[in-house]
């Protein structure tokens, strides 16, 4: 079965330990063996079984963006397995003139994090971005963390609501520690969701009715590597209770739909 892993991140070899033990702190999660190197994410996903990832980047200084950006679009263009997203931040000078030049390089779509970035999903700095990305490349976005709510699901409803033709993956099932309420507000509308940093976190059979309950078609497999071992989270996604043509979906039919692969 083909996979493809739609949310992972790297890093330069030289800062990718120390970064990556910056995302776990973030988290309030032990230290694990992931240490957010290229080559660690390739190894670990070829035992997995995993064909193609959505290598994707955050900046927290806005005056970061662009050497992130150059970061991600040079690893994607070296490996013919990696589908490199860009990055935005709200508080950056020359927003809409990155967003135009994330589209004239060929980055498959834009990775955003709200609450580690710190700035409202529905800021309105970031309403002329939707525009332009309207019916172009998808817009990722970390979901719904308790302790904030920068990046709470009502905040994406909004967005949608304004933005009807804006491309959203709603990542750890639209919210990474209010799932329920992401299905509250977001069930009726056109967003993706992915798999990541979820499915260790709910009781037996949750996954599974959220998952009937979105449609398969809505919902796309990914590990969050570095903060998860990608071997580990395809054996733990596999032993969910779902049909062949979901597993089927999930794994890359949605993420080839929604990339346009």
């Amino acid at each position: 079965m083909k996979i493809i892993d739609i949310h992972t991140h790297i890093y330069p070899d030289a800062i990718a330990r120390k970064a990556t033990d910056s995302i776990r702190d973030f988290y309030q999660l032990d230290g694990g063996g992931m240490d957010g190197s290229v080559e660690m994410l390739r190894q670990r996903g070829e035992m997995a079984g995993i064909d193609q990832y959505v290598v994707l980047p955050v900046s927290n200084s806005p005056k970061r963006v662009r050497h992130i950006n150059e970061f991600l679009l040079a690893e994607s263009e070296k490996y013919d397995d990696f589908i490199g997203f860009g990055t935005l931040h709200a508080d950056m000078e020359g927003l809409m003139e990155e967003t135009e030049w994330i589209l004239q390089n060929g980055l498959h779509g834009i990775k955003m994090h709200p609450d580690s970035q710190r700035f409202n999903i529905d800021d309105e700095r970031l309403f002329p971005v939707y525009e332009l990305l309207q019916d172009k490349i998808p817009v990722m976005l970390h979901m719904g963390d308790l302790r904030y709510n920068f990046s709470h699901p009502v905040r994406l409803k909004r967005v949608l609501q304004l933005f009807p033709r804006l491309k959203v993956i709603a990542a750890h099932f639209g919210g990474y520690s209010m799932y329920h309420t992401a299905r509250e507000l977001l069930w009726d509308t056109d967003c993706v969701f992915d798999v990541s940093s979820s499915l260790m976190f709910m009781e037996q059979g949750v996954a599974e009715k959220y998952i009937n309950s979105y449609g398969a078609e809505r919902m796309a497999y990914g590990t969050d590597y570095p903060l998860w071992d990608p071997v580990k989270e395809v054996e733990r996604f596999l032993q969910l209770d779902l049909t062949d043509d979901q597993f089927d979906q999930i794994c890359h039919k949605t993420a080839e739909r929604i990339l346009e692969l």
